[in-house]
């Protein structure tokens, strides 16, 4: 009861507080209130110069009234004028964790807001956060937000938002959710160390295969991650593209503004455009005209995405990344395949064969069981086409067995991908050996070929 009296409190400070600013707006002039929008816009969007001069001006407010003195400010907020500026320009009792105010703020990537409830993902689970935020505080954070973006119309029941520190932030509600149950889901960058090295540290991959995976960079293969939503896929990725020679020119194309590859490689000239849908197949033909060594394809879920990915590595592109919602390695080819004819057109084998030409390998994660916040390699497949025997197939050369706790192997490498190691043959060579050691070591022991039963241009009868 003493909490809740002293919160009360200082919810009223909030509301004297912007009592003040209200007062200021009615005496404004017409100009002068089309400046101070702005201020308030670019404050809430979280640009630095106009947080600060709120909170200066907040600062000098608070000195003013007496009885602030003796208010408290509730403990997830670093001090009162802090406060205060969440609670009237900020994201509430969401600003501790959007500005990583805390420790464990810090590594959280995601946060849910449900109704009045706030939920933070912490060390991998949903942990309810005892800061409440009403009906009506809710409301004023939703058309606050959508300032940001004035093409959102507020009646409509979905959103999505970005800040100016690249959080991104979905809303679903009125007739989209239950009465008093609107949701918001916020999800930002957490800056990682992007290494090999402590991706198996972290248990994510065996420490064995460390060295393995350099050289596959090396060697430009056309490489595909896949598993479900934080499954660690992106993050994967991402350490993958840290090993990419920075000289070399990309292309980074995804459906939102997630990896900040200025960051992560900022000597390297990658080219980035948030684009996906129509948005992206306006720009269809420009992109495929470019002139880049690679692509980076970001949650690849649409069939424009799908097709720009197969067109560009039809052009011999390689060292291309990508990332995809799919389940078994098998279905990815299908997958693309299905969504590619039933928008374009064109032949359903003919796309499963050049599919098998363009992508190297696949790598597939998995959230672990019981510590959402541990993610694994299960399993790492090779893509191979025969053209003698007009024939696909997908080799398993790496998975995980839950049973035995570790990593088991198999030396198989298909001879698009020995020709490709011609151009690096130390390097090939190096990938040969560590496979055919990592396999003698932990080794596969039941069949690791599969011939996709989707693909009917297969002369070989004998398929499963």
């Amino acid at each position: 009861m003493e909490q809740e009296k002293q919160f009360d409190e200082f919810f009223r400070l909030c509301s004297t507080v912007k009592s003040f600013f209200e007062k200021e707006w009615k005496n404004a002039t017409e100009w002068e209130k089309e400046k101070i929008l702005e201020q308030e816009k670019r404050a809430i969007i979280g640009y630095e110069k106009d947080v600060d001069l709120y909170k200066e001006r907040i600062g000098r407010i608070i000195k003013e009234i007496p009885e602030a003195r003796s208010i408290r400010c509730p403990p997830w907020y670093q001090d009162m004028t802090d406060g205060v500026f969440a609670e009237i320009y900020g994201l509430s009792g969401l600003d501790p964790w959007a500005y990583d105010k805390t420790d464990e703020y810090k590594e959280s990537s995601s946060a849910k807001l449900i109704g009045d409830r706030l939920y933070c993902l912490i060390d991998g689970k949903s942990v309810l956060q005892p800061q409440k935020i009403s009906e009506s505080r809710r409301e004023q954070l939703k058309r606050a937000l959508l300032m940001a973006t004035p093409r959102e119309r507020l009646e409509k029941g979905f959103h999505e938002v970005y800040l100016k520190n690249g959080i991104r932030i979905t809303i679903y509600s009125g007739e989209k959710t239950k009465a008093g149950q609107d949701i918001m889901i916020f999800r930002k960058y957490v800056l990682k160390e992007l290494t090999f090295e402590k991706m198996a540290g972290l248990g994510t991959i065996p420490a064995d295969s460390v060295e393995l995976f350099k050289v596959m960079v090396k060697l430009g293969y056309n490489v595909l991650f896949t598993g479900p939503v934080r499954s660690g896929k992106t993050t994967f990725m991402q350490t993958w593209q840290r090993y990419e020679d920075e000289q070399l020119e990309g292309l980074a194309i995804a459906t939102d503004p997630e990896t900040p590859w200025q960051i992560l490689m900022p000597e390297a000239p990658i080219m980035q455009l948030v684009a996906d849908g129509n948005e992206l197949e306006s720009i269809f033909k420009s992109l495929l005209r470019g002139d880049n060594d690679y692509v980076l394809l970001e949650e690849m879920r649409d069939a424009t995405a799908y097709k720009l990915a197969m067109d560009i590595t039809s052009s011999g592109t390689t060292r291309s990344k990508a990332t995809v919602h799919a389940g078994d390695p098998q279905d990815i080819p299908y997958k693309i395949a299905m969504g590619i004819t039933s928008k374009y057109g064109g032949s359903f084998e003919g796309i499963i064969s050049q599919f098998f030409r363009n992508f190297n390998y696949v790598l597939e994660f998995y959230q672990v069981p019981g510590d959402r916040s541990k993610k694994r390699l299960r399993s790492i497949h090779e893509y191979r086409y025969d053209v003698r025997m007009d024939r696909v197939s997908i080799h398993c050369i790496c998975r995980y067995d839950e049973e035995m706790g570790k990593w088991l192997w198999k030396y198989d490498i298909g001879e698009d991908k020995k020709k490709m190691g011609k151009i690096w043959p130390e390097d090939f060579k190096r990938m040969e050996e560590m496979l055919m050691m990592l396999e003698k070591h932990n080794p596969i022991m039941e069949n690791t070929v599969v011939y996709p039963r989707y693909y009917k241009g297969t002369r070989d009868n004998n398929v499963c």
